[in-house]
């Protein structure tokens, strides 16, 4: 097989192309997160929730939350696995959960709190949907973490039933989500795919997604950055790496456009893959103290044509009706034609949200 030769301009391209940040929208919401495979889900909302960010950022002012929520809660074309919403048509790829969480740790706790699972499927057999606080803790064995997942023994247990296929989140109630058998709330028959199979089909979607990224590389917590052998090998120009392209990226024109994304956005989610191939330094800062921030506690990268061009640090004020643009850190020199694609872009996510913008 040959291996690809590709500019950084080129290697750019591709990744933004794949993750539907040029110019060709995607149709809707539904097909926008079967082409990239997921979208994350995290409850800051500090501007909007990163779902619904990264949903408007792809497919304009036309996206509404509405549209999220009819696709997972009524029509069921979208379905919320941990932490991530999933094209339903994809289930099959993503269910089952060796990879992640048969180390011998669990599958003791598995095994000891056997009673605890069996008594969940009952209670929500009978009542279900139910949110995690309606079950009863019945485990044998409390879920050994002094961490995190301490005492989150139902949420736990639930966790790992819903990567087995036998339950499933039905809808959130707030930010609360309400379980209930995997057989109500999947179309029937939906079965994970044997593992060898679902493991090649997750890299190829994920390289599918990403257009380009490392075969192998630093395990980053939830879903992986690495892509094993799916696609082709690819050398990028300068940049050292065990890269694979997707084939179908290749040789396709590009038109740009200005966009401003979340934190959590996939573009930028591996910080080693956006420094090699775009030269954007970028860390979510909300977690630091105000002092020791750079550039802002929610700050926006911000995408113009096929380069990272800075962080807009911006707060929705709801009670106060505006948008407020704390400020823009330029990270390359910004053109006059550049600042005003991005305020107009500021503008557009402003009358998105209903507020208007204050500098």
């Amino acid at each position: 097989m040959a291996v690809h030769q590709l500019s950084l301009e080129e290697a750019r391209r591709i990744a933004i192309r794949a993750q539907l940040l040029d110019a060709d929208r995607p149709r809707d919401v539904v097909d926008m997160v079967e082409r990239l495979s997921l979208l994350q889900i995290d409850p800051t909302s500090a501007v909007a929730p990163s779902a619904d960010l990264v949903a408007w950022s792809r497919l304009g002012p036309s996206y509404h939350p509405e549209q999220l929520t009819l696709a997972l809660e009524v029509d069921r074309s979208l379905t919320e696995l941990i932490a991530m919403i999933r094209a339903t048509s994809q289930l099959p790829v993503h269910l089952g959960y060796e990879e992640w969480a048969l180390d011998p740790r669990t599958q003791r706790w598995l095994q000891t709190n056997d009673s605890f699972r069996r008594t969940i499927l009952a209670r929500l057999t009978a009542d279900g949907p139910l949110l995690s606080r309606d079950l009863d803790d019945t485990s044998v064995e409390p879920w050994p973490s002094a961490g995190w997942n301490a005492n989150r023994n139902i949420t736990r247990m639930l966790e790992l039933m819903i990567m087995r296929g036998e339950v499933a989140v039905s809808r959130r109630i707030g930010r609360q989500r309400a379980f209930d058998l995997a057989s109500r709330v999947h179309p029937q028959g939906t079965t994970a795919l044997p593992q060898t199979e679902r493991l090649v089909r997750r890299d190829e979607l994920r390289l599918r997604a990403l257009g380009i990224a490392r075969g192998t590389g630093t395990v980053l917590a939830g879903e992986p950055a690495t892509v094993g052998k799916a696609g082709e090998p690819a050398v990028v120009a300068d940049v050292p790496g065990d890269w694979r392209v997707d084939p179908a990226q290749l040789d396709r024109p590009f038109t740009g456009r200005t966009a401003l994304l979340s934190p959590f956005d996939r573009l930028v989610h591996d910080r080693r893959r956006l420094l090699a191939l775009f030269d954007f330094e970028y860390t979510l800062e909300m977690y630091k103290p105000a002092t020791q921030r750079r550039w802002g506690y929610y700050a926006l990268p911000v995408l113009h044509h096929d380069r990272l061009v800075g962080k807009l640090d911006a707060t929705a004020d709801r009670r106060a009706g505006v948008l407020r643009v704390n400020a823009f850190h330029q990270d390359v020199h910004v053109t006059k034609a550049m600042a005003v694609a991005v305020e107009a872009e500021i503008a557009s996510l402003a009358g998105w949200l209903g507020l208007r913008v204050e500098n």
